[in-house]
Parts: C-alpha cells; sequence; structure tokens
C-alpha cells in the first residue's frame, strides 16, 4: 500500500513535555511541576459570564473575526495597558487560543523556503509550526549568561537572504526571561534595517516582576511589521476556554483570517462573551495572581540559592530554569531519575531546544504547600547525587 502519511508530518517529533506528564498521572503521591496552566480557578465574574451566556441560549457562531463587543474591548485593553493602538474592525481577530494565532501568521506569511530566526529555548509550538508552513527554521541559541535574552549581534549574525520573520518569545516559556524597552530598541533596529517582520507571543505579557511589559509593537516603525499575539489563558487562568488573539496591520490579519475562516470558522462563543468581562473588568484579578506568583517565584528562588542550585533570576512568566550541568547527567536523565526517586515531575530543557540541555523548566504556577513538599524531595535528590 501507498504510505498515506505526509513524511514533513512523520519528521516532527512529538512534544518533549507529554511523556512525563503521562507517566506522573499514574504515578500514585507523584508531585508535578511541569504544567504551563494556572492554578488558580478562573475568576468568578467570568465564569459567571459564560453561564449567563450559556442560559440565553448564545450558542451561535459569531463572525469569523469574533464578537464586535469583544474586539473593542481589547483594542481599550491594548491601548490601556500597553500603548498599542489597534482598529477592531481590521486589525484584530479571535483564535481558537495563542497557538492557533502563531500557526495562522507563520501560514499567512511565509512562502516555501522562506527563513524564520527562532530564538531558543523557547514554546514547543514554533519550530513545528514553521515547518508545517513550509517556512526554515534558523535556531538563535540564547545564553545563560545573557539572562536567555536576544542579542543584536545575535540576530545580525542569523539574518541571511532568506530571512523573513523573527520570533520573539519573551516574556519567555521556559527560560522566564524577559526583555526590556532598551533590550528591544536594539533589536527593533535591526528588524527595520533588514525589512523583517515579527511575530511578537506576549501571553505572558502581565506575568511580569521587574517593570511593566513592553511590546516591541509599540516601538517606531514597529506597528506595521509586527503581528502581536496573545490570549487569556496565563492572564485570566481561562487556559480550558480556549481564546486568544492577533493584532497586526490589516493585510496580514486579512490573510491570517481567511486561513482561519476555513480551518476553524470561529472562536468559541461562550469563550467570547466570557471574556468580554475578562478584559473590561479583570484588572484586579490578574494583578492578584501576578503577587501570588511572585512570591512563588521569590520562595523558589530562595529556595534553590539554599540548597545551592544554579539558576538565573527571572522576571516574567511563572517558570524558572534552572542548571543541572553538575550533576553530569543529560537533561531527560536527571528528569527521569527525579521522577523515579522522588515522584517528582519536572520538564528536560530538551523539550525547548537542543539548547536547552542541561537545565530543566519548573512551574511555579502550583501553591506554596506543594511547592516546598516538591523542593524537599527536590534537595534530596540533589544532595544524593552531587559530586
Amino acid at each position: 500500500m501507498r504510505d498515506p502519511l505526509s513524511k514533513k508530518v512523520q519528521s516532527i517529533e512529538p512534544s518533549g513535555i507529554r511523556k512525563f506528564f503521562d507517566i506522573v498521572s499514574e504515578m500514585k503521591d507523584a508531585i508535578s511541576l511541569g504544567v504551563g496552566e494556572p492554578d488558580f480557578d478562573t475568576p468568578w465574574h467570568i465564569r459567571e459570564e459564560g453561564i449567563y451566556s450559556l442560559e440565553q441560549g448564545r450558542t451561535f457562531y459569531t463572525s469569523n473575526a469574533g464578537l464586535k463587543e469583544l474586539k473593542e474591548e481589547i483594542a481599550n485593553y491594548l491601548k490601556r495597558r500597553f500603548r498599542l493602538s489597534y482598529d477592531p474592525a481590521g486589525e484584530i481577530y479571535l483564535t481558537v487560543g495563542g497557538s492557533e494565532a502563531i500557526d495562522g501568521a507563520l501560514r499567512a506569511m511565509l512562502d516555501p523556503g522562506d527563513e524564520v530566526l527562532l530564538p531558543q529555548p523557547s514554546y514547543v509550538s514554533y519550530e513545528p509550526c514553521i515547518v508545517l508552513a513550509d517556512g526554515v527554521p534558523k535556531i538563535i541559541e540564547l545564553k545563560e549568561e545573557d539572562e536567555f535574552k536576544l542579542r543584536k549581534q545575535q540576530l545580525l549574525d542569523a539574518i541571511t537572504d532568506k530571512t523573513k520573520i523573527l520570533i520573539m518569545p519573551f516574556p519567555n516559556n521556559p527560560t522566564g526571561a524577559i526583555m526590556t524597552r532598551e533590550d528591544l530598541e536594539d533589536i527593533a533596529e535591526v528588524v527595520r534595517e533588514h525589512d523583517l517582520y515579527v511575530i511578537s507571543d506576549e501571553i505572558y505579557s502581565e506575568l511580569t516582576y521587574s517593570g511593566d511589559h513592553v511590546s516591541i509593537a509599540s516601538l517606531p516603525g514597529m506597528k506595521e511589521r509586527t503581528i502581536v499575539i496573545n490570549g487569556f489563558s496565563k492572564s485570566y487562568a481561562m487556559t480550558g476556554w480556549r481564546l486568544g488573539y492577533a493584532c497586526g496591520p490589516k493585510p496580514i490579519i486579512k490573510q491570517m483570517l481567511k486561513i482561519h475562516q476555513f480551518a476553524i470558522m470561529c472562536a468559541p462563543t461562550l469563550s467570547q462573551y466570557a471574556a468580554i468581562s475578562a478584559v473590561r473588568d479583570g484588572d484586579d484579578d490578574v494583578e492578584r495572581m501576578r503577587i501570588a506568583y511572585n512570591q512563588r517565584r521569590n520562595f523558589l528562588m530562595k529556595s534553590f540559592r539554599d540548597m545551592g542550585l544554579k539558576c538565573f533570576e527571572p522576571f516574567g512568566a511563572f517558570y524558572v530554569f534552572p542548571s543541572i550541568k553538575e550533576f553530569g547527567m543529560t537533561s531527560d536523565e536527571f528528569a527521569t531519575k527525579l521522577l523515579e526517586e522522588e515522584k517528582v515531575a519536572v520538564v528536560p530543557g530538551t523539550a525547548f531546544g537542543r539548547c536547552g540541555e542541561g537545565f530543566l523548566r519548573i512551574s511555579y504556577a502550583y501553591s506554596i504547600d506543594d511547592l516546598k513538599v516538591a523542593l524537599e524531595r527536590i534537595e534530596r535528590f540533589i544532595e544524593r547525587h552531587r559530586k
């Protein structure tokens, strides 16, 4: 029989995160610090709006781009929070999570052979989505000594005559790294000089702990060459509602919406109505969760210092990225042994790119009580294996 499967799809490795989740789900008394998901419930006023919408029978399709009222509220929110100005009529549309927006942007903008600059370590979906869109990923390895920031010279060294898009994954999953305004100005200068486009994934924009988040699209000359991707999963603890959005120049959004129209139709109606309440009335909820995450972040960093585990201090998202190079094990070996011996699940750094070797991603989207127990187990483990 003829092989029914696409060679391109077969060439893509499954997510390196899932294997540990599958094991821990069947392991008694195990603690997982691997899930990138808030442990908070969706705030009640958001859930209440979703319930009310269901009771009112709002179970119909919306327009392909999403509810007009929600797009207007998003435009108001972006202007209020990040000094970004977008026309809700043609520069914003709603997606099924931020991941759909990443995929849609790449498919709308790439021709076969176009190169995409991808800083790593970074979110697991970027590289496969580039390949599926017939682009060529060009990896830029971020350095621990640079706090995992993208530096101007790294970008210049990676550009070729085939380069079209730069992905900006900040605040970063898995490292927690952020980019300051000064950092972004250096990058924006190169982007403008070399006529590149940017896909800026800002899903963790509300979760920063050292000053306010700055969007690269807010810098001079960058709005017209940037797609901003954001959503509701992280900031509002709405992962299961599956709702994100993309903002950008009308010609690009128009083509992204065409893909969305044929592949998706529209984002979930119930989620869209609930999200109106989130962006309109949810600032206090976001701040409450941000404060709690920062307390947990500080707790982890102090615990790592006390046990002598090297870890640069992250100021974004809800992850830490400690180095385990001193133990003479690969990231996968360390994570596997930690799970087997102490029943703590973390994610090997290599799940986020080869340059993640020697690191682990640990999420602090868990209660302090769970973190305390997990850290006691981790300390036992490293004392046993430290050379």
